[in-house]
């Protein structure tokens, strides 16, 4: 396995453009399964995931071909069987999503239950519920879920909570239901908004995206498109912190403040300087950081996919910060991690009380998940010495090319062969 070594200590400059957002591109990329025409994805980033679900479609009988870097098209005509096999699907969580488009075109759907990141138990409940509103026969059986319709009917649908892939699931599903589907209670993240988009431009019939109710008018067929995956929003926010906790100033291209409202807000708050362009976002932080208190929330709140790298920049805050993970229940597993390279922080339930200290040293750490492995180089960049990040492979599920980009910005930072 992999792990990168970083010497900190630089102050990172320069600019940087952001990738295609993965929680994005991972459901455009399933919505391909609901039409029999090619469908052209530009701005995929090239991860792990990625990875995983193209060998999903292919698993399916899809086609798939990478025209570029970054552009893939698939032919979705010749998907000739409806299961996702365990050995896939417990790798990404997200390859759960296949269900809703599979059993929408073809009547029938078997899927392993999902796995991904040990984060929280995210049942997925609210997927099949709804599914059965949608008048789905569904069965759990040899831990798979089986899902039969001969085609679905419109409803409407209030969600116990907002969750994403829920709502990317029914949102697929609705647009070959017969009849309107209203969802309630729907996630409201950039990211739904881009997989409607793709939607619309098929030929779905989609209102209210981005908004918690969104309504589907079902069609009988969709078609091909050619779409362009939204900004990864985390990533940026990634990338401004990396600014801000190395003293620099980094600008990220493509960036959408619209998109990190909260997250700016809290940074701002922080004494981080952020500079709001056209084309991106500008971070600088010229001082010790000012302590904040975080509550993650659902968007448009404070995302939990930057809850452990705004940790990072908090442990070297002038104070005393509060964080209160209210999204998943087990995200703190970086903290200890943190706390080997020096930091004070000190959990209890989802409440993290971090007191800033003066500086952190660097020490061989240890990924637990994704988002922990990037707070952790964040972390390395500012500490005094090495730090070394062992179990990168959590980190290649998320982000592009990390080390190169940063590389340009002027960290100290490799890739090595543990």
């Amino acid at each position: 396995m992999d792990k990168i070594v970083v010497r900190g200590g630089v102050p990172l400059r320069g600019e940087v453009t952001v990738s295609g957002a993965k929680n994005a591109a991972l459901p455009l990329l399933f919505a391909s399964l609901l039409t029999q025409d090619e469908c052209r994805l530009r701005r995929v980033p090239r991860l792990m995931d990625i990875r995983t679900a193209v060998r999903l479609l292919h698993e399916l009988g899809a086609q798939s071909e990478w025209l570029s870097d970054d552009e893939i098209v698939v032919s979705p005509h010749t998907v000739h069987q409806c299961e996702a096999p365990y050995e896939l699907v417990k790798t990404m969580r997200a390859s759960f999503l296949v269900l809703g488009p599979l059993l929408a075109r073809f009547g029938r759907a078997r899927v392993s239950t999902p796995g991904g990141c040990a984060i929280g138990t995210r049942p997925v409940n609210i997927h099949l519920d709804a599914l059965q509103q949608l008048g789905a026969t569904i069965r759990q059986q040899q831990g798979y879920v089986e899902a039969e319709a001969k085609r679905l009917r419109g409803a409407h649908i209030v969600f116990e909570f907002p969750s994403v892939g829920a709502t990317e699931n029914i949102l697929m599903a609705a647009t070959l239901a017969e009849g309107t589907t209203v969802i309630e209670n729907a996630a409201c993240e950039p990211e739904i908004e881009d997989l409607a988009t793709m939607l619309t431009a098929m030929g779905a019939r989609i209102g209210g995206a981005g908004t918690p109710t969104i309504t589907i008018e079902g069609v009988t067929s969709l078609h091909g498109v050619t779409h362009e995956v939204v900004a990864d929003r985390v990533e940026a926010g990634t990338f401004l912190i990396a600014g801000a906790i190395t003293g620099g100033r980094v600008f990220v291209r493509g960036a959408r403040a619209n998109h990190l409202r909260a997250f700016l807000e809290k940074l701002q708050d922080a004494g981080v300087l952020i500079v709001e362009r056209e084309d991106g976002i500008e971070a600088s932080c010229q001082s010790r950081p000012s302590s904040v208190d975080v509550i993650t929330w659902p968007y448009p709140g404070f995302p939990t996919d930057l809850q452990a790298q705004m940790m990072a920049l908090l442990t070297l805050g002038d104070g005393r910060s509060l964080i209160t993970e209210t999204v998943f229940e087990n995200r703190f597993m970086h903290a200890q991690e943190l706390a080997r390279l020096g930091a004070n922080i000190l959990t209890r339930g989802n409440t993290a009380a971090v007191s800033g200290v003066a500086f952190l040293s660097g020490a061989p750490v240890m990924a637990t998940d994704l988002r922990a492995s990037v707070s952790l180089i964040l972390a390395g960049l500012a500490a005094q010495g090495v730090t070394e990040v062992s179990r990168v492979y959590h980190l290649d599920r998320g982000y592009e090319r990390i080390e190169e980009k940063l590389s340009r910005l002027g960290a100290d930072i490799r890739r090595v062969k543990e």
